[in-house]
């Protein structure tokens, strides 16, 4: 750690002694000046305006706002406080998401698979994970919503779903700029404004430069390692066409020329010995081709028309593609041992009309949702110390997997008031998925294929595969909820949710056994060799939503059970293809083998204190949140037909997530000018976790705790805005992500990537 670092470090600690304090609030609400009462966020997780305390569903909402004042880079932050949920950067990728709630989720990025959480950006769902690492920045809100969804909006998802929901345009004009300047030469600047052009039209937009130099180094190559450089920008424009029909046109845009992100080996190289790095962001990764760089973009159009005082008409049509090109190294040593170079290519257009309707007594939505999406990835897989060992030369397994998804649905879901306190709800979705896959793969000599310009030689071809598949599934959601008065919510549900099949997107033709046993394989055994079917959850979920000591207190209190069936359980395996007895490749084998059952509560509390000793107006609050969740699989039948049930446990899901949260904020008068000083800090903890079904002494990652620190003060015209910030003031290192090939390649590949390290920034926002 440098000195400046180490002083800035414990300037933040004397400020913690001084004011005991803590973060804003986990579920978007925050003290009100003076008055004690905790004051509640409108969200839309039911497609109408609501507070969380009267929305009878499990959901986590953050405020743009108090994403800033504690300095939160993107969207995996919102991991630390949100219980049972896990979001990490995916491995070997600086903006590929991993998302998983409540024990479901995709841990591989590749095409083929379905998300089992929902990423939604201002409600366009995003097909695939790749650029979904959104960075915070022009943000109104985040929505995390827990459980099977689907009856009310968009995609069908079988975990949860998260909404990114951007700023609307101010009726005025208005402009905001951030800076931020942190340690490893984080540079950050955040421009963002809009202006009427008429009474009835505005426009308006953000842009954003985030740069840092890597926590790490490639010793091999020079490059740094988890660096960032990201441009990205949003326009908008909003038109009130009458007073009852409003427009509003919308794009963003992402470029990511960050270095690629490289593994830390954590066993010596089997051929070479090379030792294990003593820093566990510096990597020997040989590779750098292609050139790392992601560029995504959208468009969307979404128009509203009030009918009447009872029914809105919502359209939403959009466009969204992106690209990348990523050299990952599986071995992270220079040599070709095991070399992925890899093309990610998505696109979508997507439709969904929405019927709203909002009465005195019933509330509800109809809509209709398409989708037309491609997802294309090509990688070549490089084993040059294999082939040179086997008399093939610059040994390459190509593959390449190109699947088309058709998709449409109608859903509905509607509430009853039979009284002032009792409400029923009732919805359901019928979905129908098609999918068209091509599985392409080849053995190469003589280095890179085509794709990443070389010109290998094809020696065989180990898959051709084109197959075809419709999925057609209908699942309800019904719940009943009491409030006995204007403090307390009770409600009971049942959801169902299922997460479409396809066709392994790695997986050999060659490799297929004989499934009917009629003694050949023939093309109907090696279609459901490669085919996997949907799976499945079932829900029941009974909460609990209070407020208490005249609003200085609320809590939510949610106790769930899940019966997980079909689960697909996507895996990578090694094989020999040239028949030589050894290892040269992967494939993927993809079936649904497994059935679980998942219990858990979760608990989001958050609490005024009262004001303090130490000065007038000083105020102290508090926010807690508690996960706990048992995921077991009851059955699990391993490629050998084996029930391994005893021996897996379920990815990305600790048992315990928790964060404690305390918030300090006093007067403070600053270069003439008043205003408020918050002493933010928050404390989140996460039990051990595997990264596979199957426990990893290597990556599976140890229990720990990570404490944030922010110091932000805010005059009281709400023009100017100052923070330090501090993350991971424990200096934890810890896992996200792992590659897991032993025997693949002559140096064995068991390589992992971590979480960021303490870092230390400041920031300066005027708002004009």
């Amino acid at each position: 750690m440098s000195t400046q670092s180490v002083l800035t470090l414990s300037s933040l600690a004397v400020a913690v002694a001084v004011g005991l304090s803590a973060a804003p609030t986990a579920s978007a609400q925050s003290t009100t000046e003076n008055t004690g009462v905790i004051e509640e966020v409108t969200v839309t997780a039911r497609r109408r305006a609501e507070t969380l305390q009267d929305v009878p569903i499990a959901v986590t909402a953050y405020s743009g706002d108090q994403l800033e004042m504690i300095g939160a880079l993107d969207i995996t932050a919102i991991g630390q406080t949100t219980p049972n949920l896990t979001l990490e950067v995916s491995r070997g990728t600086n903006t590929t998401l991993t998302a998983f709630i409540r024990g479901v989720g995709q841990q591989d990025p590749v095409p083929g698979f379905e998300a089992g959480v929902g990423i939604y950006i201002d409600d366009v769902y995003l097909n695939r994970p790749q650029a979904a690492v959104l960075d915070i920045f022009d943000v109104e809100r985040i929505e995390v919503l827990r459980g099977p969804q689907g009856t009310l909006y968009g995609r069908n998802t079988i975990g949860g779903a998260i909404k990114y929901v951007t700023r609307r345009l101010d009726d005025d004009p208005s402009a905001r700029i951030r800076g931020t300047l942190g340690n490893y030469g984080q540079v950050d600047v955040v421009f963002s404004g809009s202006t009427p052009l008429s009474d009835t039209f505005r426009v308006g937009g953000a842009i954003a430069s985030l740069n840092r130099d890597g926590f790490g180094d490639n010793l091999n190559n020079g490059l740094d390692n988890y660096s960032k450089d990201i441009l990205a920008g949003r326009l908008s424009a909003e038109w009130d066409v009458t007073d009852t029909f409003f427009l509003r046109l919308a794009a963003d845009y992402i470029q990511d020329d960050s270095d690629p992100r490289q593994g830390h080996r954590l066993t010596p190289g089997n051929l070479t010995g090379a030792p294990v790095l003593g820093d566990v962001f510096d990597t020997r990764s040989g590779l750098n081709n292609p050139v790392q760089e992601v560029e995504a973009r959208g468009i969307s159009l979404t128009a509203e028309w009030d009918i009447n005082e009872n029914w809105t008409l919502k359209n939403i049509l959009a466009y969204r593609d992106d690209e990348t090109r990523s050299p990952i190294d599986f071995d992270s040593l220079p040599s070709d041992d095991l070399d992925v170079p890899v093309i990610y290519e998505n696109d979508q257009l997507s439709e969904e009309l929405q019927l709203i309707y909002s009465g005195d007594r019933w509330n509800g939505v109809i809509g209709a949702y398409l989708l037309d999406a491609n997802a294309f990835t090509a990688f070549d897989v490089i084993l040059g110390n294999t082939g040179a060992a086997i008399g093939l030369p610059g040994l390459n397994a190509f593959t390449l997997g190109d699947v088309d998804t058709d998709t449409w649905s109608l859903f509905a879901d509607f509430t009853f008031d039979i009284n002032d306190q009792w409400s029923v709800a009732f919805g359901g979705r019928y979905t129908s998925d098609e999918r068209t896959s091509r599985v392409l793969r080849e053995t190469l000599i003589g280095g890179t294929s085509s794709f990443f310009g070389g010109s290998a030689i094809p020696i065989a071809t180990t898959s051709d595969f084109q197959g075809s598949e419709e999925f057609n599934e209908f699942v309800p959601r019904v719940s009943v909820a009491w409030q006995p008065n204007d403090d307390n919510n009770f409600y009971l549900s049942y959801s169902e949710g299922f997460k479409g099949g396809s066709f392994d997107p790695r997986g050999q033709t060659t490799a297929a056994p004989d499934l009917d046993g009629d003694g050949d394989i023939d093309e109907q055994d090696i279609f459901e060799f490669m085919q996997f079917e949907p799976e499945f959850v079932e829900t029941v979920e009974l909460g609990w939503k209070t407020s208490a000591l005249d609003g200085r207190l609320k809590s939510a209190i949610a106790v769930f059970f899940s019966d997980y069936t079909d689960v697909q359980i996507p895996g990578s395996v090694g094989v020999d293809t040239t028949g030589d007895g050894v290892t040269d490749s992967f494939i993927g084998i993809t079936s649904n083998a497994a059935d679980a059952d998942i219990r858990g509560i979760e608990w989001e509390a958050q609490a005024y204190l009262g004001e303090s000793l130490l000065t007038g107006g000083d105020s102290l609050s508090a926010a807690w949140t508690v996960g706990y969740i048992d995921a077991e699989f009851n059955e699990f039948v391993d490629a050998f037909g084996v029930d391994v049930a005893d021996q897996r446990v379920f990815q990305n899901t600790p048992d315990l997530t928790g964060s404690f949260t305390l918030n300090y904020a006093m007067p403070l008068d600053l270069f003439g000018k008043s205003g408020q000083l918050s002493v933010i800090n928050t404390f989140s903890h996460r039990d051990e976790a595997s990264q596979f079904e199957v426990p990893n002494e290597f990556l599976d990652q140890d229990t720990f705790t990570l404490w944030d620190l922010s110091l932000v003060w805010e005059d009281d015209g709400g023009q100017w805005r100052a923070g330090l910030h501090g993350k991971n003031l424990f200096d934890e290192e810890y896992k996200v992500a792992g590659y897991f090939f032993p025997t693949l390649g002559l140096e064995g590949s068991i390589t992992a990537f971590y979480g960021n390290p303490l870092t230390v920034s400041g920031t300066v926002e005027y708002r004009f």
